[in-house]
């Protein structure tokens, strides 16, 4: 008999009709006169429930249907009896896939999030992980529709890059050289030249530079795919590879880039209240039992747009009334987490996009203001995320962007071919930055951005 997933199953009412169910067993009750077993396959939160008369089959067979084993269940799909459930499955045959012994990590009800990250080749199997997965995979889809909707191009930009505007630092290097037997120069330099690209390369830290030439051709693309950073960052907000959205607009303006940021994540967050409810249910109840209402909230609320001399003001204010923050509030800074979520969390109440950030403290190619000491650039700050979307109008005057690029000693060897976009029909843009898992964390109310991506990559740890 052909499958059925138990997501349909739950959701059909032809009852007296033949079904066959396969997955995992969440559990399993037995008593003399009737065994209930708990059944998931993964594509939805809720179980199916089989109803088998112990009677009907072989007493070793059921006692092997443990949490965790696999089995397939054929039967009779008929209106539940019992509350919590619209239908269930009376058996009439079972089939054992995969035997799973007491050894099951995942078998205990309340494991910390810690134990499972030890175990996150098997922690995918519980409610929480599928819960979060498949919102991750609604996210994804709610990306793409956005964007395909709104006339933007899915552009791919490389993995590789043999740039390093950003910071060596922070780059994965990539090579086929052999480590052991590295041949310098004289002045103690590695010799690339033998080296699979002849240069040194890196994994790539962002695809908005690539992506600016993606836009001054095709008006709008963005770029959605995996990203590299090498920070000894050990902390719940960070990750050595994560997944990136990175928008790119020609003719677009600071009030139209923050429309554009504004109402992006807002479909996104709709999205998933409209298309993840049963998960996004189970999450409010388990992990955050404000989620929905945030998620509502950041729906209806219209963002407050506050430039960073008037946050710095706000900030220092409440220093002055008596508010104990780690760090100190000083104009030019670059605001902490605690700062960001001061202004969202206790002094606006609502999501907040910042702007016009003084230039010292932001990226080279961020459109330089009259005033000369600051940019175009956009934060949209949230609840409990701080930072969520990075942004900005890019410079687009070839003289001055040069002039950032010497200022910071950025090498021009790297540069040549992205002032070229400035020096051959030069036209204002400008994008963003958005880090997927930053998204999944705040649409999950999940607290660690390692429970939120299958197999989590951060320093000392490349398990799985």
């Amino acid at each position: 008999m052909k499958r059925t997933k138990i997501v349909d199953v739950l959701k059909s009412t032809e009852y007296g009709k033949q079904v066959c169910v396969k997955g995992w067993v969440r559990t399993h009750r037995s008593s003399k006169a009737v065994d209930f077993i708990a059944l998931n396959d993964g594509s939805t939160i809720k179980n199916v429930q089989i109803v088998v008369d112990p009677a009907k089959f072989d007493e070793e067979l059921l006692k092997q249907i443990t949490t965790g084993a696999c089995i397939c269940a054929e039967g009779t799909l008929v209106e539940s009896q019992g509350a919590g459930q619209s239908s269930e499955i009376q058996c009439e045959a079972l089939e054992l896939y995969g035997l799973c012994d007491n050894t099951y990590p995942m078998q205990k009800k309340g494991q910390s999030f810690e134990v499972m990250r030890k175990n996150a080749h098997l922690r995918l199997r519980t409610n929480t992980f599928g819960a979060v997965m498949r919102i991750r995979h609604n996210m994804a889809i709610a990306i793409h529709q956005y964007f395909h909707d709104h006339g933007f191009f899915y552009f791919h930009t490389p993995l590789i890059t043999a740039s390093d505007a950003e910071g060596a630092g922070q780059m994965f290097q990539v090579t086929t050289k052999n480590l052991y037997r590295l041949e310098k120069d004289e002045e103690g330099k590695i010799i690339y030249d033998d080296d699979f690209f002849g240069k040194m390369t890196s994994l790539t830290v962002s695809g908005q530079l690539e992506g600016e030439l993606g836009a001054t051709a095709l008006g709008a693309i963005y770029t959605f795919g995996p990203t590299f950073r090498a920070e000894n960052s050990n902390t719940p907000r960070h990750l050595a590879e994560f997944w990136m959205i990175e928008p790119e607009v020609a003719f677009i303006d600071l009030a139209d880039l923050m429309d554009l940021e504004e109402d992006f994540i807002k479909y996104c967050v709709q999205w998933a209240l409209d298309h993840c409810q049963d998960d996004l249910e189970f999450l409010n109840k388990m992990v955050d039992k404000t989620l929905i209402e945030r998620l509502q909230g950041v729906v209806k609320e219209q963002f407050v747009r506050l430039p960073y001399t008037e946050g710095i003001q706000i900030l220092e204010a409440a220093v002055a009334g008596g508010k104990k923050f780690e760090f100190p509030v000083s104009w030019g800074m670059d605001l902490a987490s605690e700062h960001e979520r001061y202004l969202v969390e206790e002094h606006f109440k609502k999501p907040v996009i910042m702007t016009d950030y003084p230039k010292d403290i932001k990226a080279f190619y961020m459109k330089i203001n009259d005033d000369d000491r600051t940019v175009q650039g956009t934060d949209v700050l949230f609840p409990q995320i701080g930072e969520i979307i990075g942004g900005s109008v890019r410079e687009e005057n070839y003289d001055k962007l040069l002039g950032e690029i010497e200022r910071r000693h950025i090498p021009m060897k790297d540069m040549w071919w992205y002032l070229d976009t400035r020096r051959y029909g030069s036209c204002p843009h400008g994008g963003f930055g958005l880090g997927f898992e930053r998204l999944i964390l705040f649409v999950t109310g999940m607290q660690n951005i390692r429970d939120v991506i299958p197999f989590p990559r951060t320093p000392k740890s490349a398990e799985f």
